[in-house]
């Protein structure tokens, strides 16, 4: 089942109960205007945060990496079983979160950071086969005020307005990632230099962590294109030579496997924590960035939880949104800000949602009432 499935069965529109589009009469209400006081607010309280510190991503990012395959080397070594659960599920999580900083170097100025992209590809990026090209040029469009939920939006999928089983197969999905990866860059990628057709193919449909089917990405240009050429060959030469190394006995095939569990373990936290990242409530109309703000989610402590689904600032997913130039470590103290400085009508309350759990029952919710044709 592919997304481009899921997409079709989306309910039609006029079929969901949208929070922000009807009132309960059917009439269509005028968008909400957007809350100028939360968007001043956001703004004047966070000017001096918007410089990343090096030494918090620089530990942060290497520290994570280290103890990710610290722990993937004991899951693979050790004969132990408990003992190769509890290390995988150290791995799953720490790698998770160094792999997450390929969300930090999209929004990074340049120059803010020197290295730290070149060092984050090759620790993180290239060994696990998520080049920062695949998010680079991608996820900016998501951010662009005109193209948030709509079709030219890379990264939204009405989920609330589909059937219910779209969600556990959105998913599930995920599990196949890793796979899918290697092939396109220890296979695709250098038959595609030679191909092409199988190159167009694979730069618009296979160069990017997009969820949205419909989105088609173009070729890179300039200085970028520079860049993502060492990417994907870095990528694709550790491609080949990772299953060069497998087909010959070099790796156990046992290894390689449970790498590819880790591996799958990693992108699964991912596409839920992606599931519950926004409402998902929008049918491709363009929105008020207030609308796009009270489409996604904070879960802002006191819950500790969400450090470890949603870590490297994305528990702060709403507030990234309104202030995307903010790097994730002052991401607490601008929410804490805010949530002392706006009153209680205020929209930025609307958007703090208190787990994992709940966000995903609104969301099965949503989708069944939005599947489900109104009497």
């Amino acid at each position: 089942m592919t997304i481009t499935a899921l997409a079709k069965n989306a309910a039609p529109v006029g079929q969901a109960d949208r929070r922000l589009r009807r009132r309960g009469d059917g009439a269509v209400d005028d968008r909400p205007k957007d809350d100028k006081a939360m968007l001043r607010a956001a703004a004047d309280l966070t000017r001096q945060l918007n410089s990343p510190i090096p030494a918090i991503y620089w530990a942060d990012m290497i520290g994570s990496a280290v103890i990710g395959y610290g722990a993937l080397a004991l899951t693979i070594a050790t004969p132990v079983l408990a003992l190769a659960l509890v290390a995988g599920v150290v791995a799953i999580l720490a790698l998770y979160r160094a792999g997450l900083f390929i969300h930090e170097i999209t929004h990074l100025k340049a120059g803010s950071l020197p290295g730290f992209k070149l060092a984050w590809n090759a620790l993180v990026g290239v060994p696990l086969f998520v080049p920062s090209l695949m998010y680079e040029g991608i996820h900016n469009m998501h951010h662009a005020k005109i193209r948030y939920g709509t079709v030219e939006d890379p990264e939204y999928l009405p989920l609330a307005l589909m059937k219910p089983w779209t969600l556990p197969v959105f998913v599930l999905a995920a599990l196949l990632a890793p796979v899918a990866l290697i092939v396109r860059f220890a296979i695709l990628a250098p038959l595609s230099m030679l191909i092409p057709p199988l190159r167009r193919l694979v730069v618009a449909r296979f160069s990017g962590l997009q969820i949205n089917p419909l989105f088609r990405r173009k070729s890179p240009e300039g200085e970028f294109a520079r860049q993502w050429a060492w990417m994907e060959g870095a990528a694709s030469l550790w491609g080949i030579a990772l299953l060069a190394m497998v087909a010959t006995g070099i790796i156990p095939l046992r290894s390689f496997l449970i790498f590819l569990a880790v591996a799958s373990g990693v992108m699964l936290l991912n596409q839920v924590r992606t599931l519950v990242a926004h409402l998902w409530e929008n049918d491709g109309d363009p929105m008020s960035v207030t609308e796009q703000y009270l489409d996604t989610v904070n879960v802002p402590p006191p819950g500790i939880w969400a450090e470890l689904w949603a870590p490297v600032g994305l528990r702060y997913h709403a507030l990234h949104h309104l202030l995307p130039g903010i790097p994730y470590h002052a991401l607490p103290v601008a929410h804490r800000r805010l949530r002392i400085e706006m009153g209680d009508d205020s929209a930025y309350h609307s958007a703090n949602y208190r787990g994992l759990f709940p966000l995903v029952g609104r969301l099965a919710v949503s989708s069944w009432r939005g599947s489900t044709p109104h009497s």
